[in-house]
């Protein structure tokens, strides 16, 4: 059964339908299409006609002519849209013409970047030229190095290599800094918050670079679909840019079914749960022989979920390989064979966390489900982008699971569907970051009396207080390098986060191998001991979790069950920088928190039923990570007149508008903070919300914003009384089932109170 038919017979499915809150069909797009230009390389031509390419899309049409007149690119158009040839075709075409024309193409992830040479492979050798193209990142073996640097007319990499590998190195790489033609950023989008400003400013040190050695690059940046794409570019490189965000690629029929689980308690309001759910229609896909792919928010599910569909298609000697799932922590090999797999048709399902949102290629699938909503609209169209080839019919689910902003959204289809996606903010000028590349530019090349930055206003002020501090000499008029470390190993371009945990299954005693890595934070919740680990549906059990060695031993297991664990978080003040009244009487402080994850239990939980099975308790220690904040307490008068649920709601509402507006104007991304309200304060002692920078050691995030403390409150004030809704959204103070119904009433009240 193929996609329309399928969607046609659920139609008319009374039972299926019931649960259905709405069902919007997108309708099919054809091609809008424009010839070559007569600039490109012709040997170009008959390489694409072989992939049946007789004729570009008018999106393509337009970055090709406004690279051709010189200018800076930002293209913006959707999942498959054919975004790279925008790159490709101008810098084969440039090399082609001139042999001594390097171009730079940077990608977030290492799978992008493998992603995109095998692509680019194929159309050299399809040419049967020798443009040499090679990837330059942390597995490049020490052997190909030399050659990358001397030959590569292609050299792709991520910012992280460019960051520590090629720019403090720059008098090895002459050959590419001298003819450098075209720097390419792919998935811009992703460059947000301290990741983005890093970017920007590992940027502004490669312009710089590029300066000394003679060459004038041109940037061309592809990014999914975000509000303001045009503002983040010319941020992110410092220049101004040319937009092109009309798409020119067809689109065939597309099926969005939003889908509510049934009701199993009236009374508690308990509906059925979004796994099980997600469950059968997945398998149906499976079943009908649909390629599909399913999303789910957490590692766990993904696991859970990709062990139920590999049930469904086991052989008789237990092979399951048509069902696969995918997620972090998986080994880059094992990674690429999925995506393969993807593409050549030989899996069927792939369940995954959002590690498949970004533009990998695997190829074009027939139906998207989502279990639960991924947390911003711009992910909810990357994800069900994933879905649709240029000709036929596609299907989305979007399974809503109990959580108060799932089920907003499936109540209210418009949001999603109408409603423009988030902003992605960076801010390269802050303090701390700024700071820490400026060690790096200085160690790379001497900064002269009158240098700038890129476009920072301050160059002269921080040069000197390098100089003061003796990180910078100042002589001859000139600021040389003076310090013995080596400044870029120090800075992390995305966190401050320590090495990874390596998982070792040791069943076989004689052979043990390593199956895949986690991250710190996450490794105490699912690597604790006689936890369920589960890899691509496999069951191991956590023998031992070495903290110290940052190592997991497993051992293959075959259980009826699986594991969760609590994650309790508190937050302890060990430092007040400055605390000042307010004229309404509460205070607002700053200064130096802890905070301490600790997970002291798990539970068993049942496959199929999903019942707890029992408890088991968790030995392990306390995660601290040392961090700045910014409170603010609410005046003692005015929490007296509220009752205690009450106010508890209306904070709610608050730290919910504050997680909206605070990214805005602190420009950062919204996973960079966190903001917690403490009816009962252990720091204050009184009613308290709290700001806090998400990263060990702080960014400079609240100290950023308790210098706008007052605006902070009076924007989020001001999102609570333009928005229309009458209880509460995931817009405002959250949804009505979160804060309750007197929740954004009395969150305006205290917010008035404190902005008066």
């Amino acid at each position: 059964m193929n996609v329309a038919q399928l969607a046609e017979q659920l139609r008319r499915d009374n039972q299926f339908m019931k649960d259905v809150t709405r069902w919007e069909v997108i309708p099919a797009r054809p091609a809008k299409t424009a010839p070559f230009p007569d600039n490109l390389d012709p040997r170009l031509i008959p390489v694409l006609a072989q992939r049946g390419i007789h004729s570009l899309y008018t999106h393509q049409a337009k970055s090709l002519e406004a690279i051709a007149r010189g200018e800076d690119v930002t293209v913006v158009t959707p999942t498959a849209s054919g975004k790279t040839m925008c790159y490709n075709l101008p810098v084969l075409s440039a090399i082609l013409q001139n042999e001594d024309s390097r171009a730079l193409y940077l990608f977030p992830t290492k799978a992008l970047s493998a992603d995109q040479v095998s692509e680019l492979y194929d159309m050299i050798e399809g040419m049967g030229v020798d443009i040499k193209t090679y990837t330059y990142d942390g597995d490049t073996p020490a052997a190909a190095r030399r050659a990358v640097r001397q030959a590569g007319h292609i050299v792709v990499t991520n910012p992280d290599m460019l960051h520590s590998g090629i720019l403090p190195h720059h008098t090895k790489w002459v050959k590419l800094f001298e003819n450098l033609r075209y720097i390419v950023i792919d998935e811009i989008h992703t460059y947000r918050g301290v990741f983005g400003s890093n970017l920007a400013n590992v940027l502004r040190r490669l312009m710089r670079l590029c300066e000394f050695y003679g060459s004038h690059p041109q940037f061309i940046l592809c990014s999914a679909t975000i509000a303001n794409p045009k503002e983040l570019a010319e941020t992110l490189i410092g220049r101004t840019v040319t937009l092109i965000d009309e798409n020119g690629a067809p689109m065939g029929e597309r099926h969005f079914v939003f889908y509510n689980p049934p009701v199993v308690n009236r009374q508690l309001g308990i509906r059925q749960g979004a796994i099980p759910i997600t469950r059968a229609i997945s398998g149906m896909l499976l079943k009908n022989g649909i390629q599909a792919i399913t999303f789910a928010r957490s590692r766990l599910t993904v696991e859970v979920l990709t062990r139920y569909l590999k049930d469904m298609v086991r052989d008789p000697l237990g092979n399951a390989g048509k069902v696969r799932g995918y997620r972090g922590g998986y080994l880059p090999g094992e990674r690429r064979e999925i995506e393969k797999g993807l593409r050549n048709g030989q899996v069927d399902a792939v369940v995954s966390t959002n590690a498949l949102e970004l533009g990998i290629d695997i190829g074009a699938l027939d139906a998207c489900v989502m279990c639960g909503y991924p947390g911003t609209i711009a992910s909810a169209w990357q994800q069900a982008g994933r879905a649709g080839r240029r000709k036929g019919t596609s299907i989305v689910f979007f399974i809503a699971s109990s959580a108060a902003i799932d089920q907003y959204i499936v109540n209210h289809p418009d949001y999603l569907l109408t409603q423009s996606p988030e902003n992605a903010l960076l801010n390269p000028d802050n303090l701390y970051i700024l700071l820490s590349h400026f060690k790096c530019a200085a160690f790379e090349l001497p900064f002269a009396d009158g240098d700038k930055f890129g476009n920072t206003q301050s160059t002269q002020e921080l040069l000197d207080y390098l100089d003061e501090q003796g990180i910078l000499h100042h002589v001859d008029g000139r600021y040389h390098w003076s310090a013995e470390d080596f400044p870029a190993s120090e800075i992390s371009l995305r966190s401050a986060a320590a090495e990874n945990f390596i998982i070792i299954d040791i069943t076989d005693p004689a052979h043990h191998r390593v199956v895949g890595e986690m991250d710190r934070f996450t490794a105490p919740m699912l690597l604790h001991e006689n936890a369920i680990y589960m890899h691509e549906g496999r069951q191991f059990q956590v023998e031992k979790l070495d903290f110290d060695a940052c190592k997991a031993f497993i051992r293959s297991v075959d259980v009826g069950y699986y594991t969760d664990a609590d994650l309790n978080i508190n937050l302890s003040l060990l430092d007040i920088e400055k605390e000042e009244q307010t004229p309404q009487g509460g205070i607002a402080g700053l200064g130096e928190i802890k905070v301490t994850a600790l997970v002291t239990m798990f539970k068993k939980i049942k496959f199929d039923t999903h019942e707890t099975l029992g408890f088991g308790h968790v030995q392990l220690p306390e995660t601290d990570m040392h961090t700045t904040s910014m409170w603010w307490t609410l005046p003692e008068k005015l929490a007296a007149k509220i009752p205690s649920d009450q106010l508890k709601n209306g904070m709610m509402g608050i730290a919910n508008l504050l997680r909206i507006v605070c990214p805005l104007y602190l420009m950062c991304a919204p996973q960079d903070i966190a903001v917690v309200y403490q009816v009962k304060s252990p720091i204050t002692n009184e009613p308290t919300i709290l700001l806090y920078d998400n990263t060990p050691g702080g960014i400079g995030l609240s100290h950023k914003a308790f210098g706008m403390k007052e605006l902070l409150l009076s924007k989020a004030l001001q999102v609570a009384e333009d928005c229309s809704c009458a209880y509460g959204c995931p817009s405002c103070v959250g949804p009505v089932g979160e804060i309750g119904e007197d929740g954004k009433r009395t969150a305006i009240r205290l917010l008035k109170e404190l902005t008066k």
